[in-house]
């Protein structure tokens, strides 16, 4: 059994450490209130942008997941969260001859640039323009010529309960279709904590991974699903209004590179994971859930 770090342990990382500690491992998780965890993780107070407050760092990790997220979306709380925090904890993990097997960075398909639908996996080109996405490929490159062994794993979208925008938007009457082809591509938040204690259990790793489910799809398409879903009428189509595209939204993600290394998901496409928080949430009819959206946090 291994020592596990989880710097950063949120909406993802405490469902990792939960899991990983159910299987025998000692998992340790770090925010700046740790308050919250769940029992089976033993709580590290720290900063991970101010390198003196990690002197309460554990000893002997063996395995660390590094999932911090940027606390606004600009430059500098980008770049304090993906550049300075990963540098910070590896120059405190290199001084403490720290005997880290495996470091995981989780980064994110926002490293990406195409936008015309192609198909993308690990070997396409990385070319990002935002200031996100070009922190995030920063880091990247920060952990994989650092000291220790690195992984870096890059997400798609991730939904799960608590997170379920479309269906939210769908519920409440404010979702619209518009024209051309825009695709999304999704993963469930607990198979993104099932691929990261997978790949933590295997050897041979490749020094990246594109974590994304089975099956990129057209937005108009899963508006239309999740529609017939909850019994509610087909989005209307807004040809006046410019879709409020976000990044990475016309982009396909192939997830072969991870499926050959054994992994499974439990909701393989956004039909099993939509079609679990419905139904987990009874959400068959208008009347049943009335038709009010409930606040979104942002995706990971």
């Amino acid at each position: 059994m291994s020592r596990v770090l989880i710097a950063g342990c949120g909406y993802v990382g405490t469902v990792l450490g939960a899991q990983l500690a159910r299987q025998g491992h000692e998992v340790f998780g770090l925010r700046r209130d740790p308050n919250g965890l769940p029992g089976a993780i033993q709580p590290v107070a720290a900063d991970l942008t101010c390198r003196s407050s990690l002197g309460s760092l554990p000893h002997n990790v063996q395995t660390l997941f590094y999932m911090a997220g940027a606390g606004a979306h600009t430059p500098g709380a980008y770049h304090a969260a993906y550049v300075d925090g990963p540098a910070n904890l590896l120059e405190v993990l290199r001084e403490r001859q720290q005997p880290v097997g495996r470091f995981f960075f989780v980064s994110s398909t926002g490293v990406y640039r195409q936008e015309d639908g192609q198909w993308v996996d690990e070997s396409s080109p990385t070319s990002a323009v935002h200031f996100a996405g070009r922190c995030l490929l920063a880091g990247e490159q920060r952990v994989l010529e650092g000291p220790f062994p690195a992984t870096v794993v890059r997400f798609s979208g991730i939904y799960g309960p608590g997170r379920c925008r479309i269906i939210d938007a769908v519920r409440a009457g404010e979702a619209r279709r518009y024209p051309g082809r825009r695709y999304l591509n999704h993963i469930h938040r607990d198979d993104a904590a099932g691929v990261l204690a997978h790949l933590m259990g295997r050897t041979g790793l490749a020094d990246r991974y594109l974590a994304t489910d089975d099956e990129p799809v057209e937005r108009s398409e899963a508006l239309d699903w999740v529609a017939h879903r909850l019994d509610l009428p087909r989005p209307p189509l807004d040809r006046n209004t410019a879709e409020a595209g976000g990044r990475g939204v016309n982009r396909r993600y192939r997830n072969r590179r991870l499926r050959e290394t054994g992994f499974s998901f439990q909701f393989p496409t956004y039909r099993e994971g939509y079609g679990d928080l419905i139904t987990r949430r009874g959400c068959h009819s208008r009347k049943n859930e009335g038709n009010r959206a409930r606040p979104q946090r942002p995706v990971e």
